[in-house]
């Protein structure tokens, strides 16, 4: 192929780019929508025709209304009205996908007990509808609740014994939206305020909106204790909005904004470095001097200092090890949020949840989150204030086993 072949072709293959992108769309709803009705109101129930009708039209209503609920909600002039909407409908269709898939198991199983269609196929699609409704009734309470408290330690060598019990609070993917929260707010922070905690984070992910937009709920984030530090960085949804909106927001409700900068804490006598990157997006967002720079996060730290490092996303790990850093806290997967989805947020991240080893020195801890984003339902996945008690490792006692002539003759 010459040279002017080859830059014809160029522009032909990026022009088939939306196409085939609008295609994929296309497909995945229909999959997403089609697997549902197909189990529930075709197959071979052999329903009334109302029933089938009914059924038909309330499916292809809702698929067809999404995508345009879905730019309304979400595009540049957010309607909050339009989010609420597709993103209950978008969770709401995973739920009945995902268990429209399983139900061929509860289908397999009445095949080999001898039920015939049309019974069989309608006792399957009423365990998959009442299995669906259950959890998205379930799994809208646990989105709503303030999230239960998980206590974890975590043993850092390089700690000093001056640290040692240093209680580090950790909020991330608050995600003040669509949905007014800012009672459910007020609420996270006096529970956060009962945990009586020397440093309180907040990884990243505040909110999917303006300042303006979101004030009144993040406003709460003000009344925070912490004996040491509040530290705040940002996630990739900051850089949707405006990420400097919030950075200066939160510097005015009193917290340490940790814009590739550190701070230093001390109690008796020993020194922690409490480290913050911008998320792993910040450098693709278009925004001079936003980028994860853990070189200027810790210029000027000690070589014998522990490090604790806030990074929205797990995958930013990996600079992490390299700059020797002790602990990373992050958010970021929800874990997942909806079962199954954490298998796939799994594929693009190191971890999903919990505490992890990275390297000889490196630990990670990924919080399920604190709110939710989208629809507003956990299922299998619950949000999560954490509570990281930081240790110091004990120091290895030597005993000597070797006796002199006077411990014998006592013994003696």
């Amino acid at each position: 192929m010459s040279a002017s072949e080859a830059v014809q072709a160029a522009p032909a293959r990026r022009s088939l780019q939306p196409l085939l992108f609008g295609l994929t769309i296309v497909a995945v709803l229909v999959l997403l929508f089609g697997v549902p009705w197909w189990t529930l109101v075709v197959a071979d129930a052999r329903w009334p025709t109302a029933v089938l009708v009914a059924g038909t039209i309330l499916f292809v209503g809702a698929l067809v209304a999404f995508p345009v609920l879905m730019y309304l909600g979400h595009g540049r002039r957010q309607r909050d009205w339009a989010a609420r909407t597709g993103d209950t409908i978008l969770g709401v269709i995973w739920v009945m996908f995902v268990w429209a898939l399983l139900g061929n198991v509860l289908r397999l199983v009445l095949v080999i007990a001898g039920v015939a269609d049309p019974v069989r196929s309608r006792i399957a699609a009423a365990a998959i509808a009442a299995v669906s409704l259950l959890l998205v009734v379930w799994g809208y309470a646990e989105a709503m609740r303030v999230p239960r408290i998980k206590r974890v330690d975590v043993t850092i060598p390089r700690l000093g014994a001056g640290l040692d019990g240093v209680r580090v609070v950790l909020l991330t993917d608050t995600h003040y939206g669509p949905i007014n929260r800012a009672r459910w707010s007020a609420r996270v922070v006096a529970a956060v305020n009962e945990l009586d905690a020397d440093i309180v984070c907040h990884t990243g992910d505040i909110a999917d909106g303006t300042v303006s937009e979101r004030r009144e709920q993040a406003a709460p984030l003000g009344d925070v204790r912490a004996r040491l530090a509040r530290t705040y960085v940002t996630g990739n949804h900051e850089y949707f909005g405006e990420a400097e909106g919030w950075l200066d927001q939160m510097r005015e409700l009193g917290w340490e904004p940790l814009h590739n900068r550190h701070v230093v804490v001390e109690r008796d006598g020993c020194r922690l470095v409490v480290a913050g990157v911008d998320d792993a997006t910040a450098a693709s967002s278009g925004r001079p001097g936003h980028h994860a720079d853990h070189a200027a996060a810790l210029a000027d730290v000690g070589p014998d200092l522990p490090v604790l490092l806030l990074a929205h996303q797990p995958k930013q790990i990996g600079a992490a090890v390299a700059h020797g850093v002790d602990l990373q806290i992050s958010g970021h997967t929800h874990g997942g949020q909806i079962w199954p989805f954490q298998y796939l947020v799994r594929l693009d991240q190191p971890a999903v949840h919990g505490l992890s080893r990275h390297g000889d020195r490196t630990q990670l801890y990924t919080s399920r989150g604190t709110g939710f984003w989208g629809p507003p339902l956990r299922v299998f996945a619950p949000s999560e204030i954490t509570v990281l008690t930081l240790r110091a490792a004990k120091p290895i006692e030597f005993h000597n086993h070797l006796e002199g002539p006077s411990s014998a003759a006592k013994r003696g």
